[in-house]
């Protein structure tokens, strides 16, 4: 319920974790059998009945939010798939997940610098210096660190897709 209190306020456009796993799948074209396998890299067993519950849209019957312990999940699972497993074992998720959190993963998984986030950025008309961007990286406990709002983080999605999309087809 305040997940759509919050959306009817801010006119939409909060971004969800199952709009996270929908983004991530359609940029880089994943199909059920990879989700899956990314979940099990990252720890978790899932059905594709599950995966199915994640991916619907809000509103749809069949839409259940998929938590942040297990969006986290696939993002570490994400990170295995692209770098390859930890010497120590598969990293434990984090039980609550923020937007910065997803962009680190992210950033991680696609071994992305800090130039290469900006010009993704740049491809949706979202301009940020290093020294913002670095602040979003910070932990939360650092004077000059900064929440990483929705707008960034989708616009951070938005241009993933445009960078990346492009190449697959």
């Amino acid at each position: 319920m305040a997940h759509a209190v919050l959306k009817i306020l801010t006119g939409g456009l909060v971004i969800d974790n199952n709009d996270i796993l929908r983004r991530v799948r359609y940029v880089f074209d994943f199909s059920d059998p990879l989700m899956l396998s990314i979940f099990k890299l990252g720890g978790y067993e899932g059905s594709r009945a599950e995966l199915k519950t994640w991916l619907a849209r809000e509103g749809e019957p069949d839409y259940v939010l998929c938590e942040d312990i297990n969006l986290a999940r696939f993002l570490n699972g994400l990170i295995i798939k692209n770098r390859g497993p930890r010497e120590d074992g598969i990293p434990e998720p984090e039980k609550r997940v923020s937007n910065n959190s997803v962009l680190r993963k992210l950033k991680i998984a696609l071994n992305l610098q800090a130039d290469d986030i900006l010009e993704i950025l740049k491809l949706n008309d979202l301009i940020l210096s290093k020294h913002e961007l670095s602040a979003l990286f910070r932990r939360p406990d650092h004077k000059n660190y900064r929440e990483c709002l929705d707008q960034v983080l989708r616009n951070f999605l938005d241009g993933m897709e445009k960078r990346y999309r492009q190449k697959i087809k």
